[in-house]
C-alpha cells in the first residue's frame, strides 16, 4: 500500500478502455495489479468488443466487471456528437455501478458529461502532441482541430491529468498550454517468467506500423543495409483505412502475446525508429526479454532508457543500420546491453504503476469528500445565520465541431 493510503472500504473505480490500441493492455495490467490492493474495477470498453483470449483475460481478474458500452472513440468519430453520447453512457455507468472515482483513458469525455464523482484523465497519446512531433509547424487540418479542442476541454475539466511518462507530461502541457504540468504515472507491465533464451540472428520491431509516427519507412530503408533479416510485428492497416507498405523487412502482422514473447526471447536486437512515443510498451516488453535496444533519440526514450540503449538520430536509417550491424557482429556486447535493459525494465512494473495510481485515485476521492463535507457545513452555517445561498455558476458551453 503506498504512502498516505490508509485501510478502509474497498475502492471501486471505473476505467475506460478500448481494444484498438495499447490502452487495452495497460488497463488490464493496471486492474490486475490493483485487485490485490483491494480495488474493484469496472472496465468500460468503448468501441469494438473484446473477443476470445482478450475477454477471458479480463474476466479472470478478481473484482473486475467488464461492461461494453460501445460508442465512438474520439479520434475515429466523424463528429463530436457520438463522442458526447459515449460520455453520457460512461457517466450513467459510473452512477449505476456506484464507483468512487472515474479514470478516463479518453480525456475529452470529462468535458462532455456531468460526473457525480471525481474524474481523473490520463492522456495516453493525443492528436495535438502527435502532430507537433510528426508534422512540426505544418498547419493543423480542420479534422484535427475540433478533436484537439475537445481533448483540451477534457484536460482542463478533469480533477487531475496524468501521463505515462514525464517527457510526455511536458509535451502535453506545451501542446495545450495547460496551467500546470500533468502528473506522470509511468506505465508498467507484468514481467513474464524468464524462459530459456536461444538468440537467433535477426532484428525485431513491433508497433502499429500504419501510424507514420512509428517510423516504418525509416526502418524499411535501414533493413536494406542490415546484415540480418528484420521482422516487424504489428498491424499494417489502421482502423481509418491507412495502409503501410514495406519492401525490405518482413511483416508478420499482429501476433498473440505468447508468440510475441517467443519472438522477443529469440531476438538479439530490438529497434524502434519512432518519432512519437508517449511511453512505448513494445520497448518495455523487448527490454524485459533481454533484447539489446536501438532507439530513436526522442525525449521519452531518453527519459526511460538512457544509458541502457543505443540511440540514433530520428529518421536516420543509415545510423540505425550501422548500430544494428555493430551489435550483430558483437554478440557479447549485445547480450551485455540486453541485460542492462532488462534491469532497467525492473523499474517499470505493474505493481509500481498500481501503487502510484492508487495514491492518485485515493487522494482524489478524499479531496472530493472533504469538499462535500465542508460545503455541507457551510450550508448549515448559512441556514443558521439566515444568509442567502450562493448562486450556481452556469455550465460551460458545449464543444462543437466546425461546420
Amino acid at each position: 500500500m503506498p504512502d498516505g493510503v490508509t485501510a478502509g472500504p474497498p475502492l471501486r473505480i471505473l476505467i475506460t478502455t478500448d481494444t484498438v490500441g495499447g490502452v487495452w493492455r495497460w488497463s488490464l495490467d493496471l486492474a490486475g495489479a490493483l485487485a490485490p490492493r483491494g480495488v474493484e474495477t469496472v472496465l468500460a470498453v468503448i468501441g469494438p468488443s473484446p473477443f476470445g483470449p482478450r475477454r477471458r483475460e479480463a474476466e479472470a481478474i478478481p473484482g473486475l466487471r467488464l461492461v461494453e458500452i460501445g460508442g465512438a472513440l474520439d479520434w475515429l468519430a466523424p463528429s463530436a456528437a457520438p463522442v458526447r453520447e459515449t460520455a453520457a453512457r460512461v457517466a450513467a455507468l459510473a452512477v449505476a455501478e456506484r464507483v468512487d472515482v472515474v479514470l478516463l483513458s479518453t480525456p475529452a469525455l470529462a468535458a462532455l458529461a456531468r460526473f457525480a464523482v471525481p474524474v481523473i484523465a490520463i492522456n495516453h497519446s493525443c492528436l495535438a502532441t502527435w502532430w507537433q512531433a510528426v508534422k512540426g509547424d505544418e498547419p493543423v487540418p480542420d479534422d484535427f482541430r475540433w478533436r484537439i479542442a475537445m481533448n483540451h476541454a477534457g484536460l482542463v475539466s478533469a480533477e487531475a491529468v496524468l501521463t505515462p511518462s514525464r517527457a510526455f507530461a511536458v509535451a502535453t502541457k506545451r501542446a495545450y498550454d495547460l496551467p500546470k504540468l500533468p502528473l506522470a504515472v509511468l506505465n508498467g507491465r507484468v514481467a513474464p517468467a524468464v524462459a530459456e533464451e536461444r538468440r537467433g540472428r535477426f532484428v525485431f520491431a513491433a508497433g502499429r506500423f500504419w501510424d507514420e509516427a512509428k517510423g516504418l519507412a525509416v526502418l524499411d530503408a535501414a533493413a536494406a543495409d542490415m546484415d540480418a533479416p528484420v521482422i516487424a510485428a504489428g498491424p499494417m492497416l489502421g482502423p481509418d483505412g491507412t495502409r503501410a507498405e514495406a519492401r525490405h523487412l518482413r511483416s508478420i502482422g499482429v501476433q498473440a502475446e505468447p508468440a510475441m514473447r517467443r519472438w522477443l526471447g529469440r531476438a538479439p536486437v530490438f529497434v524502434s525508429p519512432a518519432t512519437y512515443e508517449p511511453f512505448g510498451l513494445g520497448v518495455l516488453e523487448a527490454a524485459q526479454a533481454g533484447a539489446a535496444l536501438v532507439l530513436s533519440d526522442i525525449a521519452t526514450f531518453r527519459e526511460l532508457w538512457d544509458e541502457t540503449a543505443l540511440f540514433v538520430p530520428t529518421g536516420d536509417s543509415a545510423a540505425i543500420a550501422v548500430a544494428v550491424n555493430a551489435l550483430l557482429d558483437d554478440p557479447v556486447r549485445a547480450t551485455r546491453l540486453g541485460a542492462v535493459a532488462r534491469r532497467r525494465a525492473g523499474r517499470y512494473t505493474a505493481e509500481v504503476m498500481a501503487d502510484r495510481m492508487l495514491a492518485v485515485l485515493t487522494a482524489a476521492v478524499r479531496s472530493r469528500r472533504d469538499f462535500v463535507a465542508a460545503r455541507a457545513g457551510l450550508t448549515e452555517a448559512r441556514a443558521r445565520s439566515g444568509a442567502p445561498a450562493p448562486t450556481v455558476p452556469p455550465a460551460p458551453e458545449p464543444i462543437e465541431e466546425p461546420a
